[in-house]
């Protein structure tokens, strides 16, 4: 109990240290009903590291001080062309003061070639009339529309569009805030990429107060996790032709109206053409009436994605249904009939207990209906594990593949696969439980949508803490890779959902990893030549991915990896020869990319391993 008590003590303390104590306390109160004790702790312990102090990272990375306006400035006057940006703001009875520091924070750009295109949609108020008609009246750099008839915010998003003459669109709320420097950088980033049609940036949010909190450090473009939240969102800047072209804002998806938008956009262009800034570009107010604070101030928002993301899949084709799950979406995807058979590997040796504990959990805990289980066994020379191989070779599905010389552990998969009979490889260690029955039938409808690669579970520990959410590269005390939101306790989401939604990564573990055998083999399998004891895994999705193949990871495949709490990361530590010889190898292969991960961010650290803030961030200086 006196444990209990310090930890109350010291919560509270921790809560009430910074500004936005209501929103703090809610949090807290979310955190104890989803997860307990445990939760708090992880969470708490996360403060106290002072890793995720915001107003101090904000005060010493984030604030636009004299000498970073007049850099800003004279990167400005360097530029050959200055692209029209127009600023598309719905509004609707806004607090007039918020109004004026919304419009005030747009005419405070250091890049000068705007305009502000804002819709009134009839706002009742005569003081925001007023507040409107004087900005348009001192500043010709700002068009006012003043709709006759309320018509919510999509018909009033396309009348400030109509209006709209640059080349590009940035969506702005009517009480939200822009950083002095946001459009410089959109600007600078049309500028490096010629091709580009969608930019959004990080963003945080911004109390009625003006306190700035829970900063959101997305990742690249990630069509995965995109598909599970709008992570595009704010600050979302279009090619103006593009918007024009897929017909501007629909009516009928209020709420979720610029997810909408930037989903039919994105089916005509290439991946590369969406880009992401990371820094934080924009300031989401939050107040009671904002989805900033809660989706259910606008439930209505909520069933408005669901439509929008299942219409998606109509259009491109895809066999899939969306539904909210309350904190992002979950997309199921369809299985083919009839169904392929997946040969599932696993991977063993004189482990007897554990193999058969696999095995029971794969056959009393899977729905998916056909499978075969191929048993890779490494020279085994105990008597339990060859009277148990004796046991299952009775069966009808399982086959032992057996080897009389100790092999590498890729140079083991690599041949169990190329015996499998199945069109989709499981790889799975022995070390594994099922405890989610549809654990396959999620995975394979995963491995089996255009191009996918690899595809990871959610693992956990048996004190159910997590043990695998997918790899971050450059995490790790030698700076390779890592699991993501390790020994976070069950019941968290983490950082800003993404450990429970389905998106995509660099990497996943060989500990659970489904795949086409084709795209296996197109990538040459593990690389049983130059990793011997570590990274095989990640060197591979790696290898998927100059295939054009990227790597998916989804929660909703959970099992049980029964290895040691933290054995990852003490293997690390340890740091055998052969080990080292892999860390050599994997900082040659694959350089710079390990410590600029695009599922990551460079405002995120790189140790520890639960996505708290960078300190410095490893973004370039001014």
């Amino acid at each position: 109990m006196k444990s209990v008590s310090r930890l109350l003590d010291f919560y509270w303390t921790v809560l009430w240290k910074s500004p936005g104590v209501a929103g703090r306390v809610q949090r807290a109160w979310r955190v104890f009903r989803k997860a307990g004790w445990r939760g708090m702790k992880w969470e708490l312990g996360r403060r106290i590291a002072g890793h995720n102090d915001y107003v101090r990272w904000v005060r010493d990375y984030d604030t636009p001080t004299p000498e970073r306006r007049d850099k800003v400035a004279q990167r400005v006057a360097a530029m050959q062309n200055r692209p029209l940006i127009s600023v598309v703001m719905p509004a609707y009875n806004p607090n007039p003061a918020w109004l004026r520091e919304a419009i005030e924070s747009v005419r405070a750009q250091i890049y000068p070639n705007w305009e502000l295109c804002i819709a009134d949609d009839a706002s009742p108020s005569p003081e925001v009339r007023a507040v409107l008609q004087s900005y348009t009246e001192s500043d010709p750099r700002i068009k006012v529309v003043f709709r006759p008839k309320n018509g919510h915010i999509s018909a009033a998003s396309n009348s400030a569009l109509e209006v709209a003459s640059g080349t590009w669109i940035a969506l702005m709320d009517h009480d939200d805030l822009l950083p002095v420097d946001a459009l410089f950088w959109v600007a600078e980033c049309i500028a490096e990429h010629p091709d580009v049609r969608l930019i959004y940036s990080d963003e945080d949010k911004v109390d009625e107060a003006g306190n700035r909190s829970g900063p959101y450090f997305k990742s690249d473009w990630n069509i995965d996790l995109f598909r599970s939240q709008n992570m595009f969102s704010h600050l979302g800047v279009l090619s103006t032709d593009l918007v024009r072209a897929v017909g501007g804002f629909r009516q009928g998806l209020e709420g979720s109206q610029d997810w909408d938008l930037v989903l039919r956009c994105m089916e005509h262009v290439e991946a590369r053409q969406i880009r992401h800034i990371p820094r934080v570009l924009y300031h989401w107010r939050v107040h009671a009436e904002s989805t900033a604070k809660s989706m259910n101030a606008k439930p209505y928002a909520a069933l408005a994605g669901e439509r929008a993301l299942n219409e998606h899949f109509e259009r491109t084709q895809v066999r899939a249904t969306a539904e909210y799950l309350g904190f992002g979406y979950r997309v199921r995807y369809a299985l083919p009939e009839p169904l392929p058979l997946v040969s599932l590997v696993i991977s063993t040796r004189n482990a007897a207990a554990s193999l058969r504990r696999c095995v029971n959990s794969i056959i009393g805990n899977t729905t998916y209906a056909r499978f075969e289980i191929v048993i890779a066994d490494n020279a085994s020379d105990d008597i339990a594990t060859r009277d148990y191989y004796q046991a299952v070779a009775q069966m009808q599905n399982i086959r032992v593949l057996r080897h009389e010389q100790v092999l590498d552990d890729g140079a083991l998969k690599n041949s169990a696969v190329e015996a499998a009979q199945g069109e989709v490889v499981a790889l799975l260690d022995d070390t594994l439980e099922v405890i989610t029955a549809e654990w396959l039938s999620e995975m394979v409808s995963l491995a089996l949508q255009p191009g996918v690669g690899a595809v990871g579970a959610r693992l956990w520990h048996p004190s159910r803490t997590l043990q695998h959410a997918g790899i971050i590269l450059g995490l790790g005390p030698h700076g390779v890779a890592g699991f993501s939101h390790q020994g976070m306790p069950g019941g968290r989401e983490g950082y800003a959902g993404r450990a429970a939604l389905i998106q995509s990564l660099s990497a996943v573990t060989g500990a659970c990893l489904v795949i086409r055998k084709a795209h296996y083999q197109q990538a040459g399998g593990f690389d049983a030549d130059h990793l011997k004891e570590a990274f095989a895994d990640v060197d591979f999705c790696l290898r998927l991915g100059e295939l054009g193949l990227r790597t998916v990871w989804t929660p909703y495949a959970e099992l049980v990896h029964h290895v040691p709490a933290g054995g990852t990361a003490k293997r690390g530590a340890q740091a055998s020869g052969a080990y080292l010889q892999d860390v050599a190898h994997m900082k040659q292969r694959w350089g710079a990319l390990l410590q600029n991960d695009p599922a990551y961010n460079p405002n995120l650290m790189l140790t520890p391993e639960d996505f708290s803030y960078a300190w410095p961030p490893r973004t370039p200086p001014i």
